[in-house]
């Protein structure tokens, strides 16, 4: 998306948003002063509000405090709380007294009073305004040519089926309220059938390309992509596979380039300086330092999110687990998941302090935990080697580890990060889908509906991808900002003795293949303890022929924890494929034996998805009796 099609988001709607803006309810009547929309229904006001409508995609667009206070991570669209921390990806982080409101969903506490339950669902509705509000301006606009006029409709009801789908997928049962909707107290609605013809209608209006050739925009591509995802949430894996077939085979992103894994390193989607690559399928856009002086587009949901008392400034949140981090152990031989349930595990610097010495485990492992986890002496991208308990919050309450695929790289800070607040902010896009998830989605309709030797062939696409020599961490990543770069005992003890290094600084060795980082020295800089680091060894095999449909079925649900780990789409994964009880309490069982975040932690047997708001019940009344009715369970 051109920086100008995001920023102007705001500006551009400042009018129009006042006619269904969140205040009393989900949605409320038109204040006084606000302009009617036959006076601002013109093809400049129309493509206004449709910005409106794309960047109210961040979550943040509403202005939080205007929709009822609130963090910015409390709607944030990476859904890291909802999905990741709730599926057991990660810890919330930090300490047990800032922001306890996510301790509860941490712990299988889904309390329909809590607020950030009420955030998420006023912040999503404004993204629904917004285009309910573009569609009726539309209605009334003359001057408009067809294929413009066709996008902007087939547009705004592909972001409204983004945002009913955000809504079902949390709560299950929404009301549904569209541009035509009068009366806005509407009760609960338990179908996908709106979600289904807004996608199916944008699938069938918008071209291959995105309008304008716009990044950030929707085409033909993404919406039939976002189809098939809603049907694999209904079960429907016949009309899923038919969907992901074309897809896969046809299929092209917003500015023309085929789909393909090929040319794309799986840390490349998380470098903003790489994003809307041939893997995107649609991504929201963020941007750092727009002129806006806010963080608002610079991913402000996830601002908590970095390493405590680091180069970052803040805040210790979102540890990714234990439980995650062994996932990602492979068979030595075959570079196959062991996927022996936690048996088996990555020795941690758990308990050490970061002047300790610690030697790094080295049993293989599947590529991506280290460009997903930010653990011990592995570089964190050029940061350097990732130095331990110092970048940890407090390390017995939340684990010994930190994130990294929201993480901006040190060289290209000056572009991608964005300091206009107090935590940072940074120009790595939100994905919503990758060409990755569809592929392994694809591959579930397979094993569901179709070929199990075609849902191998996408699994291990995506494991070859994985697997690509060219993506793997390695000492070279530490060279960037280190003090030197050796080839000789007697280069390193040339560096070390004329350079003035302190605790953290690291040196790499290139004729060991390590980096050596300082962990105490003398007043005069002179190193006088060292910390020898060896990365393990990398490898993802491929899967062979599967015996029966259920090795499949368990091959494919692992490989999406893998790919997908710390993208916000654990907790609904298991949600859908209908194991988050059994999951999640044997998670607890496990992983609070090492943390004490989790003490008392239990997924009751109830409904699986989050309490509708009690908010939004007290408030949605009709002859003062509820519209909306509370999941069971809650």
């Amino acid at each position: 998306m051109k920086k100008s099609f995001f920023i102007l988001g705001v500006t551009a709607l400042a009018a129009g948003m006042t006619l269904f803006s969140c205040s009393k309810s989900y949605l409320d009547k038109p204040p006084y002063g606000a302009l009617p929309l036959d006076l601002i229904a013109t093809p400049e006001g129309t493509r206004g509000f449709l910005i409106g409508a794309y960047a109210a995609l961040d979550g943040q667009q509403a202005n939080v405090a205007a929709i009822g206070g609130g963090g910015p991570w409390e709607a944030a669209p990476s859904n890291w709380i909802y999905g990741s921390v709730a599926g057991g990806d990660a810890h919330k982080g930090s300490n047990p007294i800032d922001q306890p409101p996510i301790n509860q969903i941490m712990t299988g506490v889904f309390d329909p009073a809590n607020g950030f339950f009420n955030t998420k669902w006023k912040a999503i509705f404004d993204g629904i305004t917004r285009c309910n509000t573009t569609l009726k301006s539309l209605s009334q606009t003359v001057g408009l040519e067809s294929a413009e006029a066709t996008s902007i409709k087939a547009e705004a009801r592909f972001l409204r089926a983004h945002y009913y789908f955000e809504l079902k997928k949390m709560f299950k049962r929404v009301p549904w309220i569209d541009e035509t909707t009068t009366d806005f107290q509407q009760p609960a609605d338990d179908s996908w059938s709106h979600i289904e013809d807004d996608l199916k209608f944008a699938a069938d209006s918008l071209t291959d390309l995105a309008f304008n050739g716009d990044a950030g925009r929707a085409n033909k591509w993404a919406a039939k992509a976002y189809l098939g995802k809603v049907y694999m949430y209904e079960h429907n894996y016949a009309a899923a596979k038919t969907q992901f077939d074309a897809v896969i085979t046809q299929g092209v992103t917003a500015t023309g380039l085929h789909y393909s894994l090929d040319n794309v390193n799986f840390e490349d989607n998380f470098n903003p300086a790489k994003k809307n690559n041939s893997e995107t399928v649609f991504d929201i856009q963020m941007t750092a330092n727009n002129g806006t002086n806010q963080i608002t587009h610079a991913n402000q949901g996830d601002m908590l999110n970095f390493p405590y008392n680091s180069p970052f400034g803040c805040c210790g949140f979102y540890q990714p687990s234990q439980d995650l981090v062994n996932s990602y152990l492979v068979n030595a031989t075959t570079g196959l998941p062991l996927n022996d349930n936690n048996a088996t595990e990555v020795i941690s610097d758990m308990g050490k302090s970061s002047s300790t010495a610690f030697t790094l485990d080295t049993k293989t492992v599947d590529p991506r935990l280290d460009w997903t986890v930010g653990r011990r002496g592995v570089p964190y991208l050029d940061w350097g080697p990732h130095p331990g308990a110092n970048w940890i919050r407090q390390q017995d309450y939340a684990g010994p580890y930190a994130p990294k695929k929201n993480v901006y790289y040190k060289a290209t800070q000056s572009l991608y990060y964005d300091a206009h607040s107090w935590a940072p902010g940074s120009a790595i896009n939100v994905h919503i889908i990758r060409f990755a998830d569809v592929l392994l989605l694809a591959a579930e309709a397979e094993i569901e509906a179709g070929s199990l030797a075609k849902a191998t062939t996408y699994i291990n696409m995506v494991r070859e991808r994985a697997n690509r020599p060219a993506g793997f961490v390695s000492i070279n990543d530490n060279i960037a900002f280190a003090k030197a770069t050796t080839n000789s005992d007697a280069e390193f003890n040339t560096a070390s003795t004329t350079i003035k290094m302190g605790a953290g600084d690291w040196v790499v060795r290139k004729d060991k293949g390590e980096t050596w980082v300082v962990l105490t020295a003398d007043a005069n800089g002179h190193p006088t303890s060292w910390n020898a680091y060896k990365l393990p060894a990398y490898k993802a095999g491929d899967y062979g022929t599967f015996a029966d449909q259920a090795s499949a079925r368990a091959a494919v649900r692992l490989e999406r924890k893998l790919e997908l780990a710390m993208e916000g789409q654990r907790y609904f994964d298991l949600v859908r494929w209908g194991v988050a009880p059994a999951v999640m309490n044997a998670y607890y069982q496990y992983e609070g034996k090492i943390t004490t975040d989790l003490t008392g932690a239990n997924f009751v047997a109830r409904d699986t998805a989050y309490p509708i708001p009690q908010r939004q019940i007290d408030l949605g009344l009709k002859g003062g009796q509820p519209t909306l009715t509370q999941n069971s369970g809650y």
